[in-house]
């Protein structure tokens, strides 16, 4: 089984390496498209650095809707293109490259007028399907089906009679964002690429006009490497403006940042048992299942404030609770919300005021050489756009370079999931814990979840639930330090876990545990580990506080309130 580990030592070896020869492609993000490039780039047989400024995914990459989907209402905007091109990489997604990560998911589409919406919504339904299976892609997931009234709310008994005359059920697939990035960034370094988070390019190394690399500062141990690499790739989402200043070129497009908030409620607050799609009179707001709970989203207005922390305000809240409240026989209220989080979409700048309005396409440009830039498009489709990067990296280097394998190119712990899905019930009789741990380890680990099993079998406290968010082990904290590159605390509360999310305490019941088993990996005192406790019970709170405010600029301000990292 091929593996990777990301702990401490391989970070430091990674930093020294980059430093050390030039590379031929050095990737600067390690969002979804960041990691998908530096993937794509390694598995050509190309010597690749992959550098992030904060953490995986720390960014958009995180925040998403955690859908992995064909996108529906593009269909309605006639972008036949970007549909068939997602719905392509939503299959290969579930049946090939991370069955243990993507999920099908259903969802329900209310019909609210008798006649012509079934006819007109059907038949976009319709038409995604048969566009799914067209590609050869579209087995993993059922079709789509009409539904009455009456069984509608057989399948979702939250919703108002009055709601609805009728509905539409089809499929779309999910996944875990952050942990879906975090494995995209193993699966790199298992093929020999050098990764290091908490690694920041403060500017970019120059010959004349062409950029031959970057000055990269280590945040965590201090000090500055030169990275030397034939050709850079900017993969930096919201930041990429920021990042092509650095150059003294904005280049030939523009990334305008977009928010959308979602809301985590607890799975008992609304009956049902499928996911629903709503209409509003901007976009379409979803209800998506999400293990124990829900979540509610998103909106979709314009940002220009902290890039780092986007902040949920008051009105963002009560949009969400109303929009989602017309159709609940019983209403949500704010005591229902268990957490909040925000995210930045990073949309191509287009003719239009409204963000909604603008591309979700993506773009790659070399705005000066030796450095490429990628920009726009939407989670699903991340795979493409690497090989877009790539192809026009490999444009710059002078050698023979492979076409992009990532098609057939599974990630970490998808090779042999199925078959420990189905000896789950043994796994579970031969370590002792329950049948529902082990399904879940094999959903967030896949066939690596045997590496997390080896580290209860050592030590058998670690088979023990986090105390206040009893969904995960103890040692899926320790993992995350020793394998999955987190450096803090918050790393793991709230990427490598969803604890901050799926609390109503955020996660500070379980902050001191959750320290005190990461201590150990990556060598911190009791001062560091109080300071790590402190630093998320800060940044809790500074959520929270923004959350109360009425709008984006009282609410930013509030969340700037809690530093970025810990302090050593």
């Amino acid at each position: 089984m091929r593996t990777a580990t990301l702990g401490p030592e391989q970070r430091a070896e990674s930093l020294a390496a980059m430093a050390e020869r030039e590379l031929d492609v050095l990737v600067v993000g390690a969002g979804v498209v960041g990691a998908g490039t530096a993937l794509d780039a390694v598995t050509r047989g190309l010597s690749v650095g992959l550098v992030e400024a904060r953490d995986w995914a720390s960014g958009t990459s995180s925040r998403s809707s955690k859908l992995i989907h064909g996108g529906l209402r593009y269909l309605e905007m006639l972008d036949f293109v970007l549909v068939r091109e997602a719905l392509k990489e939503r299959g290969l997604l579930l049946e090939r490259l991370a069955p243990h990560l993507v999920k099908p998911v259903p969802f329900l589409y209310p019909l609210q007028h008798k006649g012509w919406e079934r006819l007109y919504a059907g038949s976009g339904v319709a038409l995604y399907d048969a566009m799914s299976m067209a590609r050869g892609h579209g087995r993993g997931l059922p079709l789509h089906r009409h539904l009455s009234r009456r069984h509608a709310l057989r399948v979702a008994p939250a919703l108002k009679k009055d709601a609805l005359v009728g509905a539409l059920q089809y499929y779309d697939a999910q996944m875990d964002d952050a942990r879906f990035v975090a494995t995209l960034v193993r699966t790199a370094a298992a093929y020999g690429a050098k990764v290091a988070n908490r690694a920041r390019v403060t500017s970019f190394l120059r010959e004349g006009e062409r950029v031959v690399g970057a000055r990269v500062r280590d945040v965590e141990a201090g000090g500055e490497y030169e990275v030397r690499a034939k050709q850079v790739v900017n993969a930096t989402g919201v930041w990429t403006d920021d990042t092509q200043a650095m150059v003294g070129e904005r280049g030939q497009f523009h990334v305008r940042a977009s928010k959308g908030i979602h809301l985590v409620v607890p799975k008992d607050r609304i009956h049902s048992s499928t996911g629903l799609i709503l209409r509003t009179e901007k976009s379409v707001l979803f209800v998506i299942p999400w293990g124990r709970h829900w979540i509610i989203g998103t909106t979709d207005t314009d940002w220009d404030l902290d890039k780092a922390h986007p902040a949920a305000s008051s009105a963002d809240i009560d949009y969400l609770l109303e929009h989602v409240n017309s159709v609940l026989s019983v209403p949500l209220t704010r005591d229902d919300v268990e957490g909040v989080y925000a995210g930045l979409r990073p949309l191509l700048a287009g003719e239009s005021d409204a963000t909604s309005k603008l591309s979700r396409e993506h773009t790659v440009a070399h705005p000066v050489p030796g450095l490429v830039v990628v920009a726009g498009g939407k989670y699903t489709t991340y795979r493409v756009m690497a090989k877009d990067a790539v192809d026009e990296a490999v444009h710059g280097l002078d050698l023979r370079v492979a076409d992009c394998v990532t098609e057939e190119t599974p990630l970490l712990g998808a090779e042999g999931y199925q078959a420990m899905w189905n000896a789950r019930a043994r796994i579970a009789a031969r370590t002792g814990l329950h049948v529902v741990r082990v399904e879940h380890l094999l959903n967030r680990y896949g066939a690596l979840a045997e590496e997390l099993l080896e580290l209860v079998a050592a030590d058998p406290s670690l088979g023990e639930p986090l105390t206040g968010a009893d969904d995960y082990l103890r040692a899926e904290v320790v993992y995350a330090a020793s394998h999955e590159g987190a450096r803090h605390l918050d790393d793991v509360l709230t990427r490598r876990t969803r604890i901050s999310i799926e609390t109503f305490d955020r996660g500070t019941r379980c902050a001191r545990e959750a320290a005190e088993l990461m201590a150990p990996v990556l060598g911190w005192d009791k001062g560091q580990v109080e300071r790590e406790v402190q630093h998320y019970e800060k940044r809790v709170e500074a959520e929270r506080e923004s959350q109360r405010q009425p709008d984006d600029l009282t609410a930013d301000a509030a969340r700037l309130g809690a530093p970025d990292i810990a302090a050593r």
